[in-house]
């Protein structure tokens, strides 16, 4: 059973979500042979603030 796990960064609506985990899931299908149930994907939600590149945050803190 093959895992994926994608990091991104929160803000995603449920539909960008579910188009992702189904061309992740086809891409396991397509490359490997796989059958798409036996495919799992997780997708991790990262405040931007969380996230930094060059040493600097993406973005300020969330206000919760």
């Amino acid at each position: 059973m093959p895992l994926a796990q994608i990091y991104i960064a929160k803000g995603r609506s449920h539909e960008q979500k579910k188009k992702l985990i189904e061309n992740v899931t086809q891409a396991f299908v397509d490359s490997l042979g796989m059958k798409p149930e036996s495919v799992w994907v997780v997708i991790n939600e990262v405040a931007r603030s969380d996230w930094g590149t060059g040493g600097v945050p993406l973005g300020a803190p969330d206000k919760s």
